[in-house]
């Protein structure tokens, strides 16, 4: 049945809206060039944008395309689900004894490597030892898939996100041209993350620094790289040399509409907080600016204040569980060290 609406101008025929529309995508559709070798369609889209949007040679990406194998399993793999949890599960498996010893270890071999880079980008030498300890447990874990098997799986396959990997399948086949690897040899984990620190390929190429002084960012085998990486990432993201992250806040009845779970930019100050009933438990300056947030700890409900430094740290899709474990096991870290 076609639905006919009446206009200032006359009618309009939605199926007859419909039918060019769909008339368009084909078109749109016979405009790519098809693959010698049966690419699929949607494959062959992304590489026809690439040779258009970032002069890639179109044989060479097929040629490329054709190696890779999908990874099925990678589409519910990942730590979304721990990330996302409650608190006190991801801490237990997060802030460990284990990572703090593992922690110090690191922390003693790359001591002077962690002093330059603190003192260029003024972050604490505990925070980055913790990130990258909570990223890939100081380097051990840094993935062993496929890297562009798992980020076209992702970007073709994804139900929710599958515009977002392939932006970052884009960013990817751009690293590997930058940096003359080989696309079809790098190693990342399940969900597409790539080396020491575990950074996305946008995040890599964002944020990668050369620290070692090779002429080129590393990632994978560098530790003095992977460590100013770290720091670069916060720097870029609003980190304030001397300022502190978070601390633990009592919330009155009246203030709990306040306590989010997302949107975590800090816009007022402590002193107002105050003046509404969130009250940090630790002293802090007045003026600074702070974002009160909770947690689902042992005891129920832990009400926090995330000031700056905190929101620079769930930057890039990174949540507060993420973000909080950094900042336990960095405190961990530095209470073991002194």
């Amino acid at each position: 049945m076609r639905r006919v609406v009446p206009s200032r101008s006359g009618t309009i025929d939605f199926a007859g809206m419909r039918n060019a529309v769909l008339l368009m995508l084909a078109l749109a559709v016979v405009a790519v060039p098809s693959g010698a070798q049966g690419l699929a369609i949607d494959i062959e889209a992304f590489i026809h944008a690439m040779v258009h949007k970032h002069r890639f040679n179109r044989q060479e990406l097929r040629k490329i395309f054709r190696e890779v194998r999908p990874k099925p399993e990678v589409l519910s793999a990942g730590p979304a689900a721990a990330a996302t949890g409650p608190w006190r599960k991801y801490r237990a498996a997060t802030v460990t004894r284990e990572r703090i010893e593992s922690g110090i270890k690191f922390w003693g071999i790359y001591e002077k490597t962690l002093d330059r880079v603190s003192a260029e980008y003024g972050v604490p030498q505990e925070i980055i030892v913790a990130t990258i300890g909570i990223e890939s447990q100081y380097g051990h874990r840094i993935g062993g898939f496929n890297e562009i098997d798992v980020l076209t799986t992702l970007a073709f396959q994804h139900k929710r996100r599958a515009d977002f990997y392939r932006g970052e399948l884009e960013e990817f086949l751009l690293l590997a041209r930058e940096t003359g690897l080989d696309p079809l040899h790098i190693r990342g984990s399940e969900s597409g993350a790539i080396g020491i620190p575990q950074f996305l390929p946008g995040s890599y190429r964002k944020y990668a620094k050369d620290f070692d002084g090779d002429g080129k960012p590393d990632l994978v085998n560098s530790v003095p790289d992977a460590v100013a990486s770290v720091a670069n990432y916060y720097r870029t993201n609003g980190w304030k040399t001397g300022d502190p992250v978070a601390v633990r806040a009592e919330v009155s009845t009246e203030a709990l509409s306040m306590v989010r779970r997302t949107d975590l930019e800090p816009r007022a100050t402590v002193a107002e907080l105050q003046q509404k009933g969130v009250k940090p438990q630790a002293p802090l300056a007045g003026t600074l600016r702070a974002a009160p947030f909770w947690v689902e700890a042992k005891d129920g409900k832990q009400f926090w204040l995330g000031l700056d430094n905190f929101y620079a740290m769930t930057r890039d899709d990174r949540g507060i569980n993420h973000a909080l474990a950094v900042y336990e096991l960095a405190q961990e870290l530095r209470a073991a060290k002194r």
